[in-house]
C-alpha cells in the first residue's frame, strides 16, 4: 500500500482530519490521535490493539507488524505499509474510529451500514 492509498482510507472515516500530534503529521477524529505513518520505517500506527493481540500479529505476520521501544507500553502495533492489507488496515481503523468518533456519528454510520 502506498501512502497516498493510507491516507484515502484514513480520511474515508466520517470526521477524520489532517493534523499533528507530537509534531509530527498525523490523522484525528474529533480532536483525538487516529493514525499516522511513521516516515522512518514507513509503517502505520494502529491504536487500541491489546498486547496479546499485538504479539500474536507479530509470530502470524512478522513481515508487517513490529513495534519500537516507544510502543512497548502502549496498546499499539506498527504495520509497515508495503506489506499491510487495506481490508486489514480499515478493520484496525475502523475498531479506533468508533473508539474516538462522537457517538452519534458512530450510531449513524452503523445505521447506514445496516
Amino acid at each position: 500500500m502506498t501512502q497516498d492509498e493510507f491516507r484515502d482510507i484514513a480520511m474515508s472515516f466520517p470526521g477524520a482530519e489532517e493534523g499533528m500530534s507530537y509534531g509530527r503529521p498525523a490523522f484525528k477524529v474529533n480532536g483525538k490521535f487516529f493514525t499516522r505513518v511513521r516516515h522512518e520505517d514507513d509503517s502505520a500506527v494502529l491504536s487500541d490493539v491489546s498486547f496479546d493481540e499485538r504479539e500474536m500479529l507479530m509470530e502470524a505476520e512478522p513481515q508487517t507488524f513490529h513495534f519500537t521501544a516507544h510502543y512497548k507500553d502502549y496498546p499499539a502495533v506498527l504495520a509497515r505499509l508495503k506489506t499491510l492489507h487495506p481490508g486489514s488496515l480499515k478493520s484496525f481503523l475502523e475498531r479506533r474510529w468508533k473508539k474516538i468518533a462522537p457517538k452519534a456519528a458512530v450510531r449513524a454510520w452503523e445505521a447506514e451500514k445496516g
